[in-house]
């Protein structure tokens, strides 16, 4: 034993004692225990006055922590008192402690009457590693003190203590002066931690626990469920709280009868692949957003959302962006030149890339590449009977086989109209099938002959039933201006009710727009006048200051045109105002019916033709399926107006089965199947004949090969692909003993990389190594034509006098861009003139050109009305050219960065996609950025002080809604939540790349082969 230490040699007695001989805690080693939990005894419970502690003094089983603290106190107390409790050895006695004189004892005998223990003086020492109980508990006696201290003046050196304790005092000293012990004060301390309370709202916590709670109860029900249990949580496997979002966003209460019994389907509990379908406005986009955020909440797995148009796309993120924030998870958006590829791969949230067809099969590509699919576990496509869509459906086709094939555990859900051969479908995807005829609104169908309306009944003999007689009256100019009586269909449903009236062309859609105008009353210009004065107002500022003369005329009376000769901005305000009830009736083609969901209590088919094609049964189908509000109308109902000629095709065309999808992957000559072979190869999904035909039975093609491979079998046409391919120098076939192994070429993997079509990839490889050699960089001239769209070509036909006089306003330099090209000035001069030229001319590069002068002047001026004025192209045409040009400028990108020979084109393109996307000044790119902000929009909000990203996240959507005109709270609502998201994004994307630059590598050498510390 030292001797600068005391030994303490104390025997206590009791008959509490407990042995720690075979004595378990719960600190105990579970080897050493021998026993499992649920053999030990309950617990028991005692009352707050009960001594907890007992002569059990330690969590370590250690009796002799409070001996000892009793031994101090009383060594302390005796030698201030000179009167030592106990005999202690001469060697363990403190020889050199001065004896203390009378005035000090006397001191602190005074002293120790007013505080409970020796070590009170400890209490102005910081705990700052006591748990947080004790830290909140101890902030509470530190308040009380200065409370005591400012009402007595601090005249005590000591705290004064509350009343409680002055009382605990008066009894001790009544019963002999005696302080309360260490041991006494000690337990009582631990026990007003025990009861010390927290300062959290306890109704945040409950809120918190429950939310934990059932997203626990839910994933375990995902991984656990059976056919027999059904019940996945509160909400359909989902927490509560998505349930109150439903109602606070979405306005929805209550699930339809079909969509709940489609949600507690087996296949959907069991994670198997499903196709449901039913007729348009069914609600079937609500059951896929559930499953979406089932697999991102419970499953912590990515999703990916597949829609037919950058419309839908921009939509969908809106409207899932505020979802997103609530429940902490990203809506990235892939449409027109948006999309990272590879994405960013997120350590902490999960995310929804909500993608266009094309977008989505380069994601899934960038997905296989880099290892990542697995982690992607639900596909869903909307519009899936888009199969039998020509290029675009074979695009459908070779995303949704590569996932089925490399993802055993990614769930595919389709969406779709009724299909005749729904069969196909469902053996391509391996799914199950549930089809419902539920409307939320009755529809019925009509069509009119002369003055007669007749309904349409498949079991009347000739399709048709007797209804009414139009009762309008027609003067007999109105007679000759409005045969059809289009007039006095639409004025029985407006302006109080919507209308939609389809027509078969473009230039009809504003001529009828404007024949009506002219014989509707003038009470029509009363209804919601202010509201369509700020829309006019709102056109003209999307147009630079230039407003449509039809727009003009037809807007005041609540009538609009929608077609694609329409700008964005003026897309966007049309169908915003529609939407909100500013105009009651829209003339339109028949796209409006595939793309945005503007629905109508009437729908008029102005011709069953488009343009001069008839109509298809799935074309008339989606039609008229627009006609009935949900929520709003009780009914709706579809018109479609015919000619004697046309009586019996109609009749096929209302009564008829459904028309069956078929693969495309033979279409145009076999794009399609070449372009995934392609892509197998440079994935290296399949390196071999035999793989290739083993993944090729995975398709749609495969399953319908009797009736689509009639003249070669697939495996001929897989040989002659290959044989093509190789010609083109973007595969080699090289020999190997097990067989021909296939490779793909530098050339082949940017053609596949930038999804560039195989028609034009060499061409396009030419051209930019053409341009490279003598690359003009004092303007965007060079590197505009490189990039100009080549499908665009067979669109436009140069105006020579326009041409020339453009050409002569460009520069010496971006002249000799032309020449370089093939376009001599000399050339564009003669036939300006009329002049007949010999010399053969690439006329491809010619058309190039020219539409490499309009594409050029926009970015010059970034005037739209200006530059279609200028050139005598209609501005929605100026409009696709531009918004094609910045996704193929993407996808040029992406080619010249698997070349390294084109180097140099790799941040040259960058700037200049992000250019052709937005076309406007600098300052109103961050605004643009967030979906559905269109030009005008932006122009709105920096002028109104939203000046950038962070502003927009951060505004209110009450006040910007009475800021920027004819902006409604819900618009303001998604607004402001997609620059939330995006905001949220980009930080997300800089901060994993700082996490990856702190990370420690997982194979960094170290010595000797030893561990690294970090």
């Amino acid at each position: 034993m030292n001797s600068g230490k005391p030994g303490i040699n104390i025997k206590r007695v009791s008959s509490g004692k407990r042995s720690r001989v075979n004595v378990q805690t719960h600190l105990t080693p579970v080897r050493k225990r021998g026993v499992i939990m649920a053999d030990q005894p309950p617990a028991q419970y005692c009352s707050d006055s009960e001594d907890l502690f007992r002569d059990y003094d330690s969590i370590l089983e250690d009796s002799s922590l409070l001996a000892k603290l009793d031994y101090a106190e009383q060594s302390e107390q005796q030698r201030d008192l000179q009167l030592p409790p106990h005999p202690v050895p001469v060697d363990q006695q403190d020889l050199m402690a001065p004896p203390p004189s009378k005035a000090s004892i006397c001191k602190r005998t005074c002293e120790d009457k007013l505080s409970d223990s020796t070590f009170d003086g400890l209490r102005d020492e910081p705990f700052e590693d006591l748990p947080s109980s004790q830290l909140q508990f101890q902030e509470q006696v530190d308040e009380k003190v200065k409370r005591s201290r400012l009402k007595g003046g601090d005249k005590a050196s000591t705290p004064s203590r509350t009343s409680d304790d002055k009382d605990r005092n008066v009894e001790d000293q009544r019963r002999g002066g005696a302080r309360r012990s260490v041991i006494a004060q000690l337990k009582r301390t631990m026990l007003e931690n025990a009861t010390a309370t927290s300062n959290v709202s306890r109704t945040a916590v409950l809120k918190e626990a429950v939310v934990s709670e059932e997203m626990s109860v839910a994933m375990q029900a995902m991984e656990t469920i059976s056919a027999e249990s059904l019940d996945l949580g509160p909400f359909y496997g989902l927490p509560s709280k998505v349930k109150d979002l439903m109602h606070k966003l979405k306005g929805i209460k209550t699930l339809y009868d079909w969509q709940e019994t489609c949600l507690t389907l087996d296949c959907v509990q069991q994670r198997r692949n499903l196709i449901y379908s039913l007729p348009t406005s069914g609600g079937k986009t609500l059951v896929a957003e559930i499953l979406i955020l089932r697999e991102l909440l419970c499953r912590k797995k990515d999703c990916l959302f597949i829609l037919p148009y950058i419309s839908l796309v921009q939509e969908k993120v809106r409207g899932l962006a505020s979802f997103g924030l609530e429940l902490d998870f990203m809506v990235e958006e892939y449409a027109g030149s948006k999309g990272k590829f590879p994405p960013v791969k997120r350590r902490s949230r999960n995310s929804l890339y909500v993608a266009t067809i094309e977008k989505a099969h380069s994601l899934v590509n960038s997905l296989i590449e880099s290892g990542w699919l697995e982690n992607l576990g639900l596909v869903v496509v909307d519009e899936l009977h888009m199969l039998g869509d020509g290029s675009r459906g074979a695009v459908i086709e070779m995303t949704l086989a590569k996932v089925l094939y490399m993802s055993k555990k990614t769930q595919i859900i389709g969406m779709s109209a009724t299909l005749g051969n729904i069969r196909d479908l469902q053996m391509f995807l391996k799914a199950e099938n549930f089809t419902n005829n539920f409307r939320p609104v009755q529809l019925k169908e009509y069509v009119k002959l002369n003055d007669t309306i007749y309904e349409v009944d498949p079991q009347e003999e000739n399709c048709f039933k007797f209804s009414r007689l139009l009762n309008f009256k027609y003067s007999s100019g109105m007679q000759k201006v409005d045969p059809d009586h289009i007039i006095a269909l639409v004025t029985e449903v407006i302006p109080t009710h919507s209308c939609l009236l389809f027509c078969p062309t473009k230039k009809n859609c504003e001529n009828v727009a404007v024949m009506i105008c002219k014989y509707l009353k003038e009470e029509f210009l009363l209804h919601r006048e202010a509201e369509k004065n700020i829309l006019l107002r709102d056109l003209q500022e999307s147009g630079n200051g230039s407003l449509c003369p039809v727009l003009r005329k037809t807007v005041p009376y609540g009538l609009a045109y929608h077609h694609s000769g329409l700008t964005t901005g003026e897309r966007k305000l049309v169908e915003e105002a529609y939407s909100n009830g500013v105009l009651c009736l829209l003339t339109c083609t028949s796209t409006l019916a595939a793309g945005i969901n503007l629905p109508a209590r009437r729908v008029i088919l102005r011709s069953p033709y488009v343009a001069t094609d008839f109509l298809k049964r799935s074309q008339y189908k989606q039609m008229v399926g627009r006609a009935g509000r949900a929520g709003i109308d009780t009914e709706g109902e579809s018109i479609l107006i015919l000619q004697d000629k046309d009586k019996d095709m109609a009749k096929t065309l209302v009564c008829a089965p459904m028309e069956n999808c078929y693969s495309n992957l033979l279409h145009d000559g076999g794009k399609g199947v070449l372009s995934l072979i392609l892509s197998l190869i440079g994935l290296k999904i399949a390196t071999s004949l035999e793989q290739m035909r083993d993944f090729l039975c995975g398709t749609l093609l495969h399953v319908q090969e009797t009736q689509l491979c009639v003249e070669r079998s697939l495996w001929e046409v897989l040989q002659q692909s290959i044989h093509l391919l190789k010609e083109k120098d973007l595969i080699t076939v090289t020999s190997d003993p097990y067989g021909p192994t296939l490779q793909v070429t530098n050339l082949g993997r940017a053609t596949y990389k930038g999804s560039v079509d195989l028609a034009y990839s060499d061409l396009l490889y030419r051209d930019l190594s053409r341009g490279l050699e003598g690359l003009q960089l004092n303007s965007f001239l060079h590197l505009v034509y490189l990039v100009t769209p080549y499908d665009l070509i067979a669109q436009c036909k140069p105006d020579w006098r326009i041409f020339f006089t453009q050409f002569t306003l460009l520069s010496v330099a971006e002249q000799s861009v032309s020449a370089a090209v093939g376009v001599s000035e000399s050339f564009v001069a003669r036939k300006a003139a009329g002049q007949t030229v010999k010399n053969n001319v690439n006329m491809t590069a010619v058309t190039r050109m020219y539409l490499a002068l309009v594409l050029f002047s926009l970015l010059k001026e970034s005037n739209l009305w200006r530059v279609a004025d200028r050139f005598q192209l209609s501005r929605g045409f100026v409009q696709m050219l531009l918004s094609s040009s910045s996704a193929f400028c993407s996808c040029v990108l992406h080619f010249t960065e698997e070349l390294q020979e084109l180097w140099p084109f790799k941040a040259l393109l960058s700037e200049l996609t992000r250019r052709l996307s937005y076309c406007v000044t600098a300052e109103l790119i961050p605004l643009m950025e967030v979906a559905g902000v269109m030009e005008s929009r932006a122009k709105q909000l920096y002028n109104a002080g939203y000046k950038t990203l962070t502003h927009l996240a951060n505004a209110d959507p009450a006040v910007l809604s009475r800021t920027i005109g004819n902006l409604y709270r819900k618009q303001a609502v998604q607004i402001v939540a997609s620059a939330k998201m995006l905001l949220n994004e980009k930080a997300a994307a800089l901060q994993e790349e700082v996490d990856d630059l702190l990370m420690v590598p997982s194979d960094l050498p170290t010595a000797g082969g030893a561990e690294p510390l970090l």
